[in-house]
């Protein structure tokens, strides 16, 4: 393999031929909506289209992702995509039906095009292709992942690929959207629950009781003012907080609270861990003054096939060098079919937090559409996008195995 020159041309060539192919078969992903727990109509979908394109094996495992390999190579290099989305928001902010979606010349409009969608189409066309072009030895074979239940429980899905199916790539590419560009690292995150208690009493006597809600304001007050002093990273950024819901327990409305509680949507910069997280809020004057619980929340939805996997709500900070070999070949894969690329990183969360994150599998990002499409109304992804990233994809395991040989 390592003599064996790449037809870029003909890779170019290949995957714009498919253009009309994936766009027909992203549109019918986006018409079968499927947010997290609801996915079973787009696994069978995409299994459907990996069978016809004529992956080598395709089986859906017990937490409901699809997984389609082509090859046969001992070694795996995976390509993840989540098939779950959002919700649609408010309706009336959408100047076309987010279900229905449409097409023009150059883009798809539609729920999930961007985030992500479109990733899964690029991923699938892109093994097609490097079975059209001879692009796969016998020392690695694809998997594509369509998984589940992300937007609850990014990364869930691939711990229970890694843990449960027992599936461990050399590495991942994600096929979060990239703007165009190449990531490899993103911010971790933690869902993060604070609770205060009080006693309750009439409303008309206020005195008598000991009212949670005015308690819980003084914590919001340093919670606030908190996030103005989280650590700072080069690279990726500073770490933040967020308070992302509250809620209240009172007899009624003629009565003192109780109860009150927030949740924290806590973004995690290099070196934060969960520890240093919980601890920061526990160390607050008002929680230790009014005796607040800090906890993390956990995870335990059923799948839509019905399984639980259970995870604390913790999504790991997880960086890979530029000068990884991951990061490299897919430079050059970008480089040699398109432009010198751009290297960043995301500012969301990925299912990275567990591949790497948790696990240390390395991952690297390129995927159609943009960041800013992310649970927005009125959604979009590009048919260029598709056909750039399914390319790149077709050529990345060649380049990484020939760069291997090359630097041993």
């Amino acid at each position: 393999m390592s003599k064996k020159n790449i037809d870029f041309d003909a890779v170019k060539k290949a995957a714009l031929g498919y253009q009309d192919d994936m766009t027909k078969f992203l549109r019918d992903l986006v018409k079968l909506y499927g947010e997290s727990c609801g996915e079973k109509n787009k696994v069978y979908r995409i299994k459907e289209e990996m069978e016809k394109l004529g992956f080598t094996k395709t089986e859906v495992d017990p937490l409901g992702n699809i997984l389609g390999y082509m090859g046969t190579g001992k070694e795996l290099i995976a390509y993840d995509a989540h098939i779950d989305t959002v919700g649609i928001g408010e309706r009336s902010n959408w100047t076309f039906d987010p279900y229905d979606g449409y097409e023009d010349e150059t883009t798809i409009g539609g729920r999930g095009t961007s985030d992500q969608l479109g990733g899964i189409v690029s991923a699938v066309y892109g093994a097609k292709i490097m079975k059209d072009l001879d692009l796969l030895s016998d020392r690695y074979q694809v998997l594509v992942t369509g998984t589940v239940q992300e937007e609850d429980c990014d990364g869930m899905c691939w711990l229970y690929i890694i843990e449960k199916d027992g599936i461990r790539p050399k590495f991942v590419v994600s096929t979060e959207p990239t703007d165009g560009r190449i990531h490899r690292g993103q911010r971790g995150r933690m869902e993060i629950r604070v609770e205060v208690k009080g006693v309750s009493c009439h409303g008309s006597a206020p005195e008598r009781g000991d009212n949670a809600i005015y308690k819980m304001a003084d914590i919001l007050q340093e919670v606030r003012d908190l996030n103005g002093k989280l650590a700072n990273d080069d690279f990726l950024g500073k770490g933040t907080l967020a308070v992302s819901e509250i809620f209240y327990t009172s007899p009624s409305r003629c009565a003192v609270a109780d109860g009150c509680a927030i949740s924290i949507d806590r973004r995690m910069t290099v070196g934060e861990t969960y520890e240093s997280c919980i601890q920061e809020i526990a160390e607050l004057p008002s929680v230790k003054k009014y005796g607040a619980k800090v906890t993390m929340y956990k995870y335990n939805r059923p799948s839509w096939t019905g399984e639980v996997y259970e995870q604390d709500c913790f999504f790991p900070t997880w960086v890979l060098p530029e000068e990884a070999p991951e990061t490299q070949a897919m430079a050059a894969a970008f480089r040699n079919l398109y432009e010198e690329p751009v290297i960043d990183k995301w500012t969301f969360s990925t299912n990275g937090v567990a591949i790497m994150g948790r696990h240390n599998i390395p991952v690297v990002g390129l995927g159609p559409g943009k960041e800013a499409q992310a649970h927005a109304p009125n959604e979009i992804t590009w048919k260029a996008d598709l056909v750039r990233c399914a390319a790149i994809y077709s050529v990345l395991p060649m380049i990484y195995e020939q760069n291997e040989i090359a630097n041993k």
